[in-house]
Protein backbone atom coordinates (compact mmCIF):
# COMPACT_ATOMS: atom_id res chain seq x y z
CA UNK A 1 0.00 0.00 0.00
CA UNK A 2 1.25 3.22 -1.06
CA UNK A 3 1.77 6.33 1.77
CA UNK A 4 0.03 9.61 1.14
CA UNK A 5 2.71 12.38 1.60
CA UNK A 6 1.95 15.03 4.13
CA UNK A 7 0.19 18.50 3.04
CA UNK A 8 1.47 20.38 1.97
CA UNK A 9 3.87 19.71 -0.27
CA UNK A 10 7.24 21.33 0.48
CA UNK A 11 7.58 24.68 -1.47
CA UNK A 12 10.52 23.73 -3.60
CA UNK A 13 8.32 20.61 -5.13
CA UNK A 14 5.35 22.67 -6.71
CA UNK A 15 7.39 26.13 -7.32
CA UNK A 16 9.47 24.53 -10.35
CA UNK A 17 10.07 26.65 -13.93
CA UNK A 18 8.03 24.33 -15.15
CA UNK A 19 4.77 24.20 -12.94
CA UNK A 20 5.22 28.57 -12.75
CA UNK A 21 5.57 28.43 -16.59
CA UNK A 22 2.17 26.93 -16.60
CA UNK A 23 0.63 29.04 -14.20
CA UNK A 24 1.42 31.73 -15.89
CA UNK A 25 -0.43 30.21 -18.63
CA UNK A 26 -2.91 28.89 -17.34
CA UNK A 27 -3.94 32.32 -15.66
CA UNK A 28 -3.64 33.87 -19.30
CA UNK A 29 -6.27 31.61 -20.31
CA UNK A 30 -8.80 31.76 -17.59
CA UNK A 31 -8.32 35.69 -17.98
CA UNK A 32 -9.50 35.56 -21.73
CA UNK A 33 -12.72 32.63 -20.40
CA UNK A 34 -13.61 35.59 -18.40
CA UNK A 35 -13.59 38.10 -20.77
CA UNK A 36 -15.81 35.77 -23.39
CA UNK A 37 -18.02 34.62 -20.34
CA UNK A 38 -19.04 38.22 -19.38
CA UNK A 39 -20.32 38.32 -23.09
CA UNK A 40 -22.59 35.65 -22.18
CA UNK A 41 -26.43 37.10 -21.14
CA UNK A 42 -27.16 34.50 -18.98
CA UNK A 43 -23.80 32.77 -17.46
CA UNK A 44 -26.39 30.67 -14.91
CA UNK A 45 -26.84 28.30 -18.57
CA UNK A 46 -23.62 27.91 -19.39
CA UNK A 47 -22.94 26.64 -15.86
CA UNK A 48 -26.10 24.56 -15.54
CA UNK A 49 -24.86 23.13 -19.08
CA UNK A 50 -21.70 22.29 -17.39
CA UNK A 51 -22.99 20.34 -14.17
CA UNK A 52 -25.70 18.81 -16.04
CA UNK A 53 -22.88 17.04 -17.67
CA UNK A 54 -20.97 16.17 -15.41
CA UNK A 55 -23.94 14.53 -13.11
CA UNK A 56 -24.44 12.65 -16.60
CA UNK A 57 -20.81 10.89 -16.96
CA UNK A 58 -20.34 10.02 -13.18
CA UNK A 59 -23.68 8.40 -13.22
CA UNK A 60 -22.47 6.62 -16.24
CA UNK A 61 -20.17 5.19 -13.76
CA UNK A 62 -22.39 3.05 -12.08
CA UNK A 63 -24.76 1.96 -15.18
CA UNK A 64 -26.83 4.39 -14.63
CA UNK A 65 -27.61 6.01 -18.70
CA UNK A 66 -29.72 8.21 -19.48
CA UNK A 67 -29.69 11.14 -22.36
CA UNK A 68 -29.25 14.52 -22.66
CA UNK A 69 -33.33 14.96 -23.96
CA UNK A 70 -34.59 13.09 -21.39
CA UNK A 71 -32.76 15.40 -18.43
CA UNK A 72 -33.78 18.76 -20.19
CA UNK A 73 -37.32 17.20 -20.84
CA UNK A 74 -37.19 16.48 -17.05
CA UNK A 75 -35.54 19.98 -15.67
CA UNK A 76 -38.34 21.63 -18.19
CA UNK A 77 -41.52 19.39 -16.30
CA UNK A 78 -42.65 18.09 -13.44
CA UNK A 79 -44.26 14.74 -14.53
CA UNK A 80 -43.21 10.96 -13.43
CA UNK A 81 -39.46 10.25 -14.34
CA UNK A 82 -37.88 7.66 -14.59
CA UNK A 83 -35.49 6.38 -12.06
CA UNK A 84 -32.27 6.95 -14.03
CA UNK A 85 -33.18 10.39 -14.99
CA UNK A 86 -34.25 11.21 -11.36
CA UNK A 87 -31.01 9.68 -10.34
CA UNK A 88 -28.86 12.13 -12.39
CA UNK A 89 -31.40 15.16 -11.75
CA UNK A 90 -30.86 14.21 -7.83
CA UNK A 91 -26.64 14.38 -8.62
CA UNK A 92 -26.82 17.79 -10.08
CA UNK A 93 -28.83 18.86 -7.02
CA UNK A 94 -25.71 17.25 -5.37
CA UNK A 95 -23.33 19.05 -7.00
CA UNK A 96 -25.10 23.05 -6.49
CA UNK A 97 -25.23 22.08 -2.61
CA UNK A 98 -21.57 20.88 -2.13
CA UNK A 99 -20.92 24.80 -4.29
CA UNK A 100 -23.40 26.09 -2.27
CA UNK A 101 -21.75 25.32 1.33
CA UNK A 102 -18.20 25.56 0.13
CA UNK A 103 -19.35 28.99 -0.75
CA UNK A 104 -20.77 29.28 2.50
CA UNK A 105 -18.16 27.84 4.94
CA UNK A 106 -15.22 27.90 2.81
CA UNK A 107 -14.42 24.08 3.42
CA UNK A 108 -16.79 20.73 3.93
CA UNK A 109 -17.34 18.59 7.02
CA UNK A 110 -17.87 15.17 7.27
CA UNK A 111 -21.98 15.71 7.85
CA UNK A 112 -21.76 17.87 4.40
CA UNK A 113 -20.41 14.85 2.22
CA UNK A 114 -22.75 12.38 3.86
CA UNK A 115 -25.45 14.80 3.44
CA UNK A 116 -24.46 15.71 -0.30
CA UNK A 117 -24.52 11.42 -0.06
CA UNK A 118 -27.88 11.55 1.05
CA UNK A 119 -29.11 13.67 -2.02
CA UNK A 120 -28.32 11.44 -4.65
CA UNK A 121 -28.94 8.14 -3.44
CA UNK A 122 -31.78 8.59 -0.68
CA UNK A 123 -30.83 6.45 2.20
CA UNK A 124 -28.33 6.95 5.26
CA UNK A 125 -25.75 4.83 3.62
CA UNK A 126 -22.92 7.16 4.74
CA UNK A 127 -19.20 7.11 3.65
CA UNK A 128 -18.04 3.17 2.72
CA UNK A 129 -15.74 2.06 5.42
CA UNK A 130 -14.70 -1.07 3.49
CA UNK A 131 -10.92 -1.44 2.29
CA UNK A 132 -10.65 -1.80 -1.67
CA UNK A 133 -14.12 0.03 -2.74
CA UNK A 134 -13.19 0.18 -6.51
CA UNK A 135 -15.31 2.11 -9.19
CA UNK A 136 -14.62 0.84 -12.69
CA UNK A 137 -16.10 1.69 -16.18
CA UNK A 138 -18.39 -1.66 -17.05
CA UNK A 139 -17.98 -0.84 -20.52
CA UNK A 140 -14.57 0.22 -21.51
CA UNK A 141 -13.17 -1.84 -17.80
CA UNK A 142 -11.16 1.07 -16.94
CA UNK A 143 -10.92 2.12 -13.00
CA UNK A 144 -11.88 5.31 -12.60
CA UNK A 145 -11.34 4.90 -9.01
CA UNK A 146 -9.29 2.59 -6.30
CA UNK A 147 -9.56 3.18 -2.49
CA UNK A 148 -7.10 1.25 -0.49
CA UNK A 149 -7.42 2.77 2.92
CA UNK A 150 -10.25 3.02 5.18
CA UNK A 151 -11.67 6.02 7.55
CA UNK A 152 -11.63 5.58 10.73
Amino acid sequence: MDKLKKLPPKREKVETLKILRQLSKTSQSLGELKGIAKTIPNQAMLINAVVLQEAKDSSEIENIITTQDELYKALATKGKQPTQVKEVINYRKAIFTGFDLIQKQGFLRIKDIENIQKTIIKNNAGIRAMAGTVLKNDRTGEYVFKWRFKFI
